[in-house]
């Protein structure tokens, strides 16, 4: 999986959604017309026509096959380079989707497709129909796979969503923009949605694996309850606005819940700071030119110890809270220090 952010203009990608369409459309066209359009242009929702050349084709009596590498541009994406294939069989009444190697089934409430559907969400299905629409219809099955997707998927939320066997085919837009973060935002909103169709009265969204583990300990909270938030508290909070559970506990390292508790709803590095002149003004007067001067927020809780945590994990709440002020939840904040200890609780 690539992580670095490249320089200069960012090359955009395309949905697995988009991909699986137009795999979809190469094998349909192929059983119309006996061959395979190469490249296959589709139509996005939003009018956009791209083209996608074949990596595979296949095709036998009633049935055909082709695959599509996706491309992910320069999107850390887990599935760029993957293959999305799509066989069609003909036969039935009107379109039937299954899931082939690589592509999970829904097994819980809460997601955008009924439990025991292959995970292929709405906006992928309705793509596909209207190709299939638009070259005449008829009765088909359609059966996705995503070579490798399984062990692809363990990189993903997939498991905790409940998406069991594989990858998901997702796509709004069909377009992936890189580094635009939407896809780990969508992500945290389906797990709150699958939280409270389980009824979940309590769930927590965390930094990082150490402040999970912490907090999922304490709490003895199941898997599913668990929201991976990395630095889009803001993505947790606004969306729990208008979709609340009863409980929401927000854990991380200190320096996050610093940036939390100055108001900061992005909690990444490049697009908050911490202010230590903002530190300063909560310690002691003798500490607090050092603290102004710190290189870190580890070095100011050094400096401090537990009673400046508590202080920033009560001013983090207060923050938190008042994102979801509308709501009844109840909203607690816990610092996390590095070897996985509780240091604060507000």
């Amino acid at each position: 999986m690539r992580q670095d952010k490249p320089e200069g203009e960012l090359k955009r990608g395309w949905t697995t959604g988009a991909c699986a369409t137009a795999a979809v459309k190469a094998a349909f066209w192929a059983l119309r017309v006996g061959t395979f359009p190469d490249p296959v242009s589709i139509t996005l929702p939003k009018g956009e026509q791209p083209a996608f050349a074949l990596a595979l084709t296949d095709k036998g009596e009633g049935w055909a096959r082709a695959g599509i590498i996706k491309d992910a541009g320069d999107d850390p994406d887990v599935t760029h380079g993957a293959m999305i294939i799509a066989k069609v069989t003909l036969g039935g009444e009107g379109v039937r989707f299954t899931a082939g190697e690589g592509v999970g089934i829904v097994t819980k409430a809460g997601l955008p497709v009924a439990v025991g559907q292959p995970a292929i969400n709405p906006v992928p299905r309705a793509m596909i129909l209207a190709e299939i629409e638009a070259l005449g219809g008829g009765g088909v099955e359609i059966e996705i796979s995503i070579p490798g997707g399984a062990e692809l998927a363990l990189k993903t939320w997939n498991g905790r969503l409940g998406i069991v066997g594989g990858l998901s085919i997702l796509g709004t837009t069909g377009v992936v923009h890189p580094f635009s973060c939407a896809a780990w935002i969508a992500s945290i909103h389906r797990g709150i949605d699958v939280a409270r169709a389980a009824g979940f009265g309590h769930v927590a969204a965390c930094t990082g694996a150490t402040s999970e583990a912490a907090v999922q300990a304490h709490f003895g909270l199941p898997l599913e309850a668990m929201l991976d938030m990395g630095d889009f508290a803001g993505g947790v909070l606004k969306y729990l606005r208008s979709h609340p559970v009863p409980r929401i506990t927000l854990g991380g390292g200190f320096g996050k819940m610093v940036k939390l508790a100055q108001g900061h709803m992005d909690l990444h590095s490049g697009r908050s700071q911490v202010d230590f002149t903002w530190l300063a003004d909560r310690v002691p007067t003798a500490m607090k030119e050092k603290v102004r001067v710190a290189n870190s927020a580890l070095e100011v809780l050094e400096l401090c110890g537990l009673p400046l945590a508590a202080q920033v994990a009560q001013e983090a709440q207060t923050q938190a809270a008042k994102v979801v002020a509308d709501s009844t939840m109840a909203v607690d904040v816990m610092i996390i220090s590095r070897d996985g200890k509780i240091i604060a609780h507000a």
